[in-house]
């Protein structure tokens, strides 16, 4: 079975669908995870989606905050979502496939600007999330499965314009970094975009204050896919489609992609 999927914080799934509907048409991926769809389940607009070949979905939401959902062309069994550090936030939802393969598509809080948790809740919760979920994997590593989302985190060096001048804001900052790689460590998970694009500056995210957002090119891979050390030679043809962060009225994030053949 091959499959692709895609990921992306889509900044209200009711206010940007036609871009939405740009992507699936252009791109068909298999499956769409989409994060901070700030909708109610029940509203988000599945006619148009449907009506492409996406007749499935899994999704959490809340009325003008958070939301994930997966869109699919592919039968999808609901697996659940987790309410990470107690926030009573539409964060998490996964699903399963038919052969087995569990998505798990996450909306890491973004944790406010000041990385402090003293001065700053928002950058507790965002650490309580990470150490939650690290736990969660430590006592039941995951096994065949991929996660995907807007993690809010740029791990790497090269996941940012300038690591110096970014290690003090929040996204880049070590102790986040620290957090992300324990997480990862504790599922014994596999960086698939890193894997296929091991150099070199990537980016997923570019500020929507920068209006010369792609000559500046000050960007950050805040948008994740990895998948767990048994499945994670699988995957192939990573790309962040970068094009989409130009489009009329978008995110301020870009698709991730990637494919599989499970």
């Amino acid at each position: 079975m091959t499959f692709t999927l895609a990921t992306w914080n889509i900044n209200s799934v009711r206010l940007r669908e036609p871009i939405v509907l740009h992507l699936l048409r252009d791109e068909a991926p298999d499956l769409l995870c989409l994060q901070e769809c700030k909708s109610l389940v029940d509203l988000i607009p599945t006619e148009g989606f449907a009506a492409l070949g996406y007749n499935h979905m899994v999704a959490r939401g809340q009325k003008g905050y958070n939301g994930v959902a997966i869109l699919s062309k592919l039968p999808l069994q609901d697996a659940g979502g987790l309410d990470l550090a107690n926030l009573g936030h539409a964060r998490h939802v996964a699903a399963t496939l038919p052969n087995g393969v569990t998505i798990h598509n996450h909306y890491v809080p973004a944790g406010g600007d000041v990385p402090d948790r003293e001065k700053n809740e928002k950058f507790g919760h965002k650490l309580d999330y990470l150490t939650e979920l690290r736990d969660i994997f430590r006592a039941d590593k995951p096994q065949r499965a991929i996660l995907v989302g807007d993690l809010n985190i740029a791990p790497r060096e090269d996941d940012v314009w300038d690591h110096k001048k970014l290690l003090k804001i929040v996204s880049h900052t070590p102790i986040e970094v620290e957090h992300l790689n324990d997480v990862m460590a504790a599922g014994d998970w596999v960086d698939v975009t890193r894997q296929d694009i091991p150099e070199g500056l990537l980016y997923s995210w570019w500020s929507y204050r920068a209006k010369d957002w792609d000559d500046a090119d000050k960007g950050r891979r805040l948008d994740h896919v990895w998948a767990t050390s048994d499945i994670a030679a699988s995957a192939h043809s990573s790309r962040v489609l970068r094009a989409v962060r130009g489009w009329e009225k978008p995110s301020d994030h870009a698709p991730v992609l990637a494919s599989f053949d499970l």
